[in-house]
């Protein structure tokens, strides 16, 4: 076979979707007319997600670099440039079809992931002079150290009364566009005026392939405060910090293009760099969560869909406009046009159990899992089968990383109630998957309480294949629970945008009807095991609304007591040794 771009020899069409997680960028090839996955590549990022201290040439330091205060979590850009030049010829290749009938390539992205750049595009970090800086790089989703920019942006929106504040179920998030570009200012004036362009990294990808910058309806409204074709006033700006006066103006405003369009064409870098055609349709980006609805052929109101990995995304179409408390947002048309797109989601979910499987797991149970050829996330899932519901005796708060929905709080922190000298890692383990999914059902219960009913329940991610953690979401919710037939959802779902892009479908919705994945594995609500999680599902209530709507402030106080702990040691200070770089690697995919 000739694989070079130019040259065509099939009838069917094909598109590229790429899905960029949170450890990993995936490629998927995917024919046009039914949507087959044919090939797919991954590529790892070498510098994964940066916590500790900022990296040192081509890899991550050992012994040197920057020292990063706590919450921060950052990434290096070129990592996702490796993705297109590593792993999209390796799904071409994967797949055995020729590059020429490749008609268009589309991408997601975590959410809200920061890129500030100069007018160009170049990243800051790849600037003279700014490599040592750390507001020069990537802000990934879960960077959280925006939190008290973000507590005064809820403060001054709600007392101002600002009207697109209950579209963000009343609280913006430290994850967020503004509340990170606040961060920046106040803590790097200087790099703050050297930037041109506050970027999302959805955006800033598309960049690379097409030469335009273009923003995405999904991310603007979303994570960019962008409601009713505007963003918050000067005024409200001015209020917050009079240099953050034109922060919209300046660093953020630009053409906005509707999901599916095609934000431009493939440039001959990108095309080198991928071994496609130059000239085929980029579509305009996406965020993970929601290109995957389209993958799961849900695109009608009530059928929400929790993509489940790191963390969890849940999204959902609905006929009108409702506020929800805590909800990550609503956006005219931020799934598809037409409808009104819901977001909620929770920080953490498989960073929870990787962290307790690195942290909380004596070596006898690795030693133990190898013995049986088994993961330790599935050893523990073996044992943790056997109990009975409530056997453990143990609550758990799923806020490790945070409360994302319904109390828009990263300072909330992990808890586990009922520990005695009998518990077990298993069943600490079982409680964390537990946990994770009474978090889902106080997200499913708020939309109900708030006329936006939940009808279906759909999963897409990469814990997917656990298929005890998908009976307990069944059992916990009492909804039918179904996964999507694809174990590459974001990445389907963004061909399925390309193929829009490219003018094979007239939109989403047709597109998703034609090459959206079947459904796989179904999970029914066993009765007996809904009412045992009813009654303990109280008890998470009881601890949820204790800790974390101000009845009992332990968990901020003890972050506050961290905090200036931390800035009275030396270890803490920059002039200082820095410590060993850490990256991170978690269990499951990104939502």
């Amino acid at each position: 076979m000739d694989g070079s771009a130019g040259v065509a020899n099939g009838t069917d069409k094909y598109v590229i979707g790429v899905d960029y997680g949170t450890l990993s960028g995936r490629a998927v090839v995917v024919r046009v007319r039914d949507g087959k996955e044919l090939g797919s590549g991954v590529f790892n990022y070498p510098h994964a997600v940066v916590t500790e201290t900022l990296p040192v040439g081509d890899a991550a330091a050992s012994d040197g670099g920057t020292r990063l205060p706590r919450e921060w979590a950052l990434q290096v850009p070129n990592d996702y440039r490796e993705v297109l030049r590593r792993a999209v010829p390796a799904a071409v290749a994967d797949a055995g079809i020729y590059p020429a009938d490749v008609v268009g390539i589309a991408t997601d992205f975590t959410a809200c992931t920061m890129v500030p750049t100069l007018a160009d595009g170049t990243p800051l970090n790849e600037a003279d002079g700014f490599a040592d800086r750390p507001h020069a790089y990537v802000k990934l989703w879960r960077h959280h150290a925006a939190q008290p920019q973000a507590d005064r942006i809820n403060a001054l929106a709600a007392e101002r009364g600002e009207s697109w504040l209950p579209r963000y179920g009343g609280l913006i998030s430290s994850e967020w566009e503004f509340a990170k570009g606040l961060q920046l200012l106040e803590e790097d004036p200087e790099l703050y005026a050297a930037m041109d362009h506050w970027v999302e990294a959805a955006d800033w990808i598309v960049w690379q392939l097409c030469g335009d910058y273009v923003r995405n309806a999904c991310t603007a409204g979303y994570k960019g405060i962008y409601q009713d074709g505007a963003y918050p006033s000067v005024e409200f700006l001015a209020a917050l910090n009079p240099e953050f006066a034109g922060f919209v103006s300046d660093k953020v405003e630009h053409r906005i293009g509707r999901l599916g369009e095609a934000a431009g064409r493939l440039t001959a870098e990108a095309a080198a760099w991928t071994g496609l055609p130059e000239g085929i349709a980029v579509a305009v980006g996406n965020v993970d969560a929601h290109v995957t609805a389209p993958a799961a052929r849900a695109v009608e109101p009530g059928q929400l869909v929790a993509i489940m990995g790191t963390s969890t995304c849940h999204v959902m179409n609905g006929s009108e406009l409702r506020e929800v408390p805590g909800m990550c947002g609503v956006v005219d048309g931020g799934i598809v046009d037409g409808l009104w797109g819901y977001e909620a989601g929770q920080s953490g979910v498989g960073d929870i159990f990787g962290w307790f499987t690195k942290n909380g797991v004596p070596p006898e149970y690795h030693q133990a899992a190898a013995s049986a050829g088994l993961g330790i996330h599935e050893y523990l899932t073996q044992l943790a089968a056997t109990q009975a519901i409530g056997e453990h005796g143990l609550i758990v708060l799923d806020w490790h990383s945070g409360n994302r929905s319904v109390l828009v709080d990263h300072e909330l922190s992990g808890i586990v109630v009922g520990q005695t000298l009998a518990t077990k890692p298993e069943d600490t383990y079982r409680a964390l998957l537990e946990a994770t999914a009474f978090g889902t059902r106080t997200i499913v219960e708020a939309f109900r309480d708030s006329g936006v009913p939940v009808k279906e329940f759909i999963v897409a991610g990469g814990l997917l294949k656990n298929r005890l953690l998908m009976q307990i979401y069944a059992d916990v919710t009492g909804l039918q629970l179904s996964t999507i037939g694809s174990r590459q959802g974001p990445a389907l779902g963004s061909a399925i945008h390309a193929a829009v892009a490219a003018g094979e479908y007239p939109d989403i919705r047709a597109a998703a009807a034609a090459m959206g994945a079947d459904p796989g594995d179904v999970y029914i609500p066993i009765p007996e095991n809904v009412a045992a999680y009813d009654a303990l599902f109280e008890e998470y209530k009881a601890l949820h609304d204790y800790f974390g709507r101000g009845t009992n402030d332990v968990m901020h106080r003890l972050k506050a007591i961290q905090r200036n702990a931390r800035s009275s040691s030396p270890l803490d200070s920059a002039a200082e040794a820095p410590a060993e770089s850490r990256t991170e690697a978690t269990a499951g995919v990104s939502a």
